[in-house]
């Protein structure tokens, strides 16, 4: 709960901002569903690079600065090692949902039909899958770019920080959960508040835990 606090805290700096810098990555994230197969394949590359969007925010707010829309490019800077680090960690989340919505409902989240078909409880399932191997690779991207460690190394010390914290960060994942599916149940409109909560908490979780000044 002190990391929803201080997500508040780093939110109240721009919300309009953190909420159209999760529009654009919404909006992009339906573009390329559009196109079967490939849309998706390329949305898994791009979208957790587009997502740090909203790290960099934090940390321009935390600083006491605001967040800003060139945020949304903020990433291109970081060094290949940093942004394959993200992306591969963004594909093993997906691959957690897909083989769970392909378990639990039969589909196929590569094809965008079935991805529309899909049940509310094949959809819970899957979004749950997501956060729960999301929990120990939430760090990575921290490592990657901010505090700028090796890929394996990002790797090794997410891993390593969710070990040593797994009660309280797996609280924390119900929680972004509750938030993600009051976003989903709203059409997508609540989403624009709770990408932005999460992605602040989870940069003040970040802070918590490595202790960062």
């Amino acid at each position: 709960m002190h990391w929803y606090a201080e997500a508040m805290r780093l939110w109240k700096r721009g919300p309009v901002v953190f909420s159209l810098l999760a529009l654009v990555i919404l909006a992009t994230n339906l573009l390329l569903s559009v196109l079967p197969i490939a849309g998706t394949l390329v949305a898994q590359l791009v979208l957790p690079l587009l997502e740090c969007a909203l790290l960099y925010a934090s940390l321009a707010a935390d600083r006491g600065d605001r967040p800003r829309m060139r945020h949304l490019v903020a990433v291109v800077a970081a060094p290949q090692g940093a942004q394959a680090a993200v992306v591969v960690a963004g594909l093993l989340v997906f691959a957690a949902e897909a083989v769970v919505a392909q378990a639990v409902g039969g589909v196929n989240l590569l094809a965008p039909a079935d991805a529309d078909s899909i049940s509310g409880l094949a959809l819970v399932c899957a979004y749950a899958a997501g956060i729960a191997l999301s929990l120990p690779l939430m760090f990575v991207p921290f490592a990657a770019l901010f505090d700028g460690v090796g890929f394996r190394q990002s790797f090794a010390q997410s891993v390593a920080a969710f070990s040593k914290n797994a009660r309280a960060l797996v609280m924390f994942g119900a929680l972004t959960l509750a938030l993600l599916l009051f976003g989903l149940a709203t059409s997508g409109v609540g989403l624009l508040l709770a990408l932005p909560w999460s992605a602040c908490a989870s940069y003040a979780c970040w802070k918590d835990i490595f202790d960062v000044a």
